[in-house]
């Protein structure tokens, strides 16, 4: 493994270092409280980790990973708008990371070298396997627009129980791709995830059971 290789994925790891960051201190902070919480922390950790990897995704070719992050990442600076936060950036952050999934993708599919046609003819990786990896990740996409809808909903960010169930579904899915695409990256990012999803559904769960019930009587 050459020089080039050792910083790809040095950018990879960096990534879901602050993936499993953000899901640790979400954890911590809902352990403490008794009930599942949406700190302003776990979004803006949550955006710049999803540029790192986009970043990890170009440069590995892998159309899987890229993709996988298009969608959540306006739904993380949706929530970092609900929390209030993103009025206190700097215009010059705001507009770079509006534009950057734009140019990531569009260096990944339109470039010389990393064009969309290169990737197709010259990848490793099987179509059965890309479409699998594909579902993978778009069903744990599906996670951040139902918690999307939820928060709209309510106008204020939250992280439903049903956002823990579509997260462990997408995870396993995402684990078996990165365990036959030999990506180290991906499968250790998933396998801490996937201990801490397991967590807060039992902690939404405990307390969907514990709150009030609405009276019928009139």
């Amino acid at each position: 493994m050459d020089v080039s290789e050792l910083l790809i994925y040095g950018v990879g790891l960096l990534a879901q270092l602050l993936f499993s960051a953000r899901i640790l201190i979400q954890w911590v902070t809902s352990e403490k409280a008794g009930r599942v919480l949406s700190p302003a922390s776990f979004w803006t950790t949550s955006l710049l980790a999803s540029v790192l990897l986009m970043t990890y995704g170009a440069l590995r070719n892998d159309i899987v990973i890229v993709g996988g992050q298009l969608v959540s990442y306006f739904i993380y600076v949706r929530n970092i708008k609900l929390k209030h936060v993103w009025e206190g950036l700097s215009w010059p952050v705001r507009w770079g990371a509006l534009l950057f999934p734009f140019a990531a993708t569009g260096w990944l599919l339109w470039s010389d070298t990393y064009s969309f046609s290169y990737i197709m003819e010259h990848s490793k990786v099987s179509g059965v396997l890309i479409a699998w990896g594909g579902a993978g990740q778009f069903i744990f996409t599906m996670r951040f627009v139902y918690q999307w809808w939820c928060s709209e909903r309510l106008q204020e960010s939250v992280i439903p129980l049903g956002f823990w169930v579509i997260s462990l579904a997408g995870s396993l899915m995402i684990i078996s791709y990165a365990a036959l695409r030999l990506d180290p990256v991906l499968f250790l990012g998933q396998v801490f995830g996937v201990v801490a999803y397991t967590r807060n559904f039992m902690l939404g769960l405990r307390e969907q059971r514990s709150a009030p019930k609405p009276s019928t009587t009139s």
